[in-house]
């Protein structure tokens, strides 16, 4: 088995041109494609429609090349639209495909190994509470078995698209009687970030189903998972759930490794990050073999970083979780020389206050 990923720049959320060319050029098969993560440039907010402009436009092009209904393609395919390339972060795709026919590849070493699955479409009183934590933990689950992973510690980044609560969604579960996490439609999209990573920390062993209630639930910040990153958006009702890890009989031509993020300033979670993969220690980054990285931002709440104060979380214009990715992205970026980095911001229960899970994928 191969893990193939694929790194590609857009001019826009409906910019396809470069898939488009990969495909056509044989440097991806469409029929094998299980993910496309995305960075849009968009506010990252609840009316970021940059999400839902590129989800739409990536199933109709694949319904095309695959000659499927776009449901069917939803049914195999996840789409995990994260917005926001506030500085210098450059918009941009991220495919995987897992190829089953490559016999020939050399596995003395795990290679990178990624498995996909999804939850069944939450009720609004559901979302931010423990039926979504419970949802993704059985969602990561059969995402791990699809991969081939069989143990959680082999796991190195659960990334997940997840829903939010808007006005509408209120309403109508008002009109039959139920009340819902929160009534601020931003507020929501932490509730249900935080719900799906708690999710990730219970099915990977890192917490118990007896520690978590919903009063806990973006209320208890000794809570959470080393290895989930979560983004909401407007266009689903569901989580759609991408396991990545390292596993016996995957080709390493791919590897993946992972740290966490102690301060928005941490760059050495990228050695520690290389370090945790298969062969690290005889491994350097370079332009050419870094294949992605993906990380968690969010302001420290204690409104300092190593002793110094910011006002990331006072800006009454621009909301702290953009001002956590354009910081985080440029102090990597400055690291790596590479401005396409998947920054996703909010990182509720994803990684200690102030820091974020990082996981970084090369081809040796």
């Amino acid at each position: 088995m191969k893990t193939r990923v694929t790194r590609l720049s857009a001019s826009s959320p409906d910019d396809i041109s470069t898939l488009a060319q990969a495909i056509s050029n044989g440097q991806i098969d469409p029929t094998r494609v299980i993910a496309v993560l995305g960075k849009t440039e968009g506010n990252g907010c609840v009316n970021d429609f940059t999400r839902a402009f590129a989800t739409s436009t990536l199933r109709r092009f694949f319904a095309q090349q695959l000659t499927l209904s776009e449901a069917k393609v939803e049914e195999r395919i996840a789409f995990v639209m994260s917005g926001g390339t506030e500085g210098g972060l450059s918009p941009h795709w991220l495919v995987f495909e897992v190829d089953s026919s490559d016999e020939n590849a050399d596995y003395s070493l795990p290679g990178l190994a990624a498995g996909v699955a999804f939850t069944r479409d939450f009720k609004p009183e559901e979302i931010g509470r423990l039926e979504q934590v419970m949802e993704t933990r059985d969602a990561v689950r059969r995402a791990m078995a699809s991969a081939g992973i069989q143990r959680e510690d082999d796991v190195h980044f659960v990334q997940i698209k997840c829903p939010l609560l808007t006005a509408s969604r209120i309403s109508e579960a008002a009109s039959r009687g139920h009340t819902t996490a929160c009534h601020d439609t931003y507020e929501s999209m932490g509730y249900s970030r935080g719900a799906s990573a708690l999710g990730v920390a219970v099915a990977l062993g890192d917490l118990t189903a007896e520690q978590l209630s919903n009063e806990k639930i973006c209320s208890d910040w000794s809570l959470y998972s080393t290895r989930a990153s979560t983004s909401a958006g407007i266009e689903l009702l569901r989580n759609e759930v991408l396991v990545l890890g390292n596993a016996a009989g995957w080709d390493p031509a791919y590897r993946i490794g992972h740290a966490v993020m102690e301060d928005a300033l941490d760059t050495a979670a990228i050695d520690r990050a290389l370090a945790s993969m298969p062969g690290g220690a005889q491994l350097t980054i370079t332009p050419d073999n870094m294949t992605g990285l993906l990380v968690k931002a969010e302001p420290s709440a204690s409104g300092e970083i190593r002793g110094n104060r910011h006002v990331m979380s006072d800006d009454s214009d621009i909301n702290g979780s953009r001002h956590a990715r354009s910081l985080v992205g440029g102090v990597l970026a400055g690291r790596l020389g590479d401005t396409r980095l998947f920054v996703s911001g909010g990182a509720e229960h994803q990684g200690p206050n102030g820091g974020g899970p990082l996981a970084l994928i090369l081809r040796p």
